[in-house]
């Protein structure tokens, strides 16, 4: 079970220090996952971190007891190679046998290095495909609607995925419909697997664009649990709007000197991981 207790509903009764905990075991993890590799995902999964504690730990209604609780909030990674960080959420949230997180990557593990379905019931769609994950949501959002449930739709989209022209179809779709009970957070890292976001495609001003196209929009510090809270409150209180937290990250939190380093798909020395698994582990003593 999780490091921070049994919670099967969403009750938003964790401290911030008991989110940091969680969030240093899921970046350790991810190091670990990562490291044994000897290359992977690990920038974009130390940054996301916080943004994945917030949401498992805090922000989505789901029953531990009933997975298939027909009620429960779905979310959806867009960015299904940032698969590191959401398998070792999920294993430090309890959804998923810590153990099995040695299966990472290895042939015939529904571990993938893309996060895929067979990893039901808490993978709602395989998104491969980047830009993909949007489209989904909003399908999901609206059939909940039809349905008469109660359950939000939460996506986690990168910031590299709003230079695909599906991502707008999307948003379109989202504020026509007037889905309130879906909300996105793009996960501003500035890092795509090219380079900086800035030397590719020019997607500034992003909260400007989003407003435009019929949404509420939050912008906050992806690593700030208090605004984090705030913005999912926020957007819960917002009627006839779907809503886009925009949230400002670091690749590489966590690790002083890995912070700010961009690489998309980075090499991992033995050297490396053990320097960061030191910082790490000090950092809890």
């Amino acid at each position: 079970m999780s490091s921070v207790g049994n919670m099967n509903m969403k009750t938003s009764v964790c401290t911030v220090k008991d989110l940091e905990a969680a969030a240093l075991s899921i970046r350790r993890n991810v190091l670990d996952m990562v490291s044994r590799l000897g290359r992977g995902y690990l920038q974009q999964g130390l940054g996301a971190a916080d943004l994945f504690t917030m949401l498992f730990f805090d922000e989505l209604q789901i029953d531990e007891n009933d997975l298939y609780w027909p009620d429960r909030d779905r979310f959806i990674l867009s960015t299904a190679h940032n698969s590191a960080v959401f398998y070792a959420t999920l294993a430090e949230r309890g959804f998923l046998d810590r153990g099995r997180l040695v299966e990472y990557t290895v042939d015939g593990s529904a571990l993938e290095i893309n996060v895929s379905e067979r990893l039901a019931p808490l993978v709602e769609a395989t998104c491969g495909s980047l830009g993909q994950g949007l489209s989904v949501g909003v399908g999901i959002a609206l059939a909940a609607r039809r349905r008469g449930l109660s359950s939000r739709v939460y996506v986690l989209l990168g910031d590299a995925e709003m230079q695909e022209g599906q991502v707008w179809e999307a948003a379109m779709s989202a504020a026509s419909h007037k889905l309130d009970n879906l909300c996105l957070i793009v996960d501003i890292n500035g890092m795509q697997a090219e380079g900086a976001m800035e030397d590719i495609v020019q997607i500034h001003p992003i909260s400007e664009k989003w407003q435009a196209f019929g949404w509420h929009t939050i912008s906050v510090d992806g690593h700030s649990y208090p605004s984090l809270r705030d913005a999912f409150k926020r957007a819960r209180e917002t009627s006839g709007y779907p809503t886009a937290i925009i949230a400002k990250t670091t690749v590489g939190k966590g690790v002083p000197f890995l912070e700010g380093t961009r690489s998309h798909n980075m090499y991992v020395t033995a050297e490396v991981a053990d320097r960061a698994r030191t910082f790490l582990q000090e950092v809890s003593s």
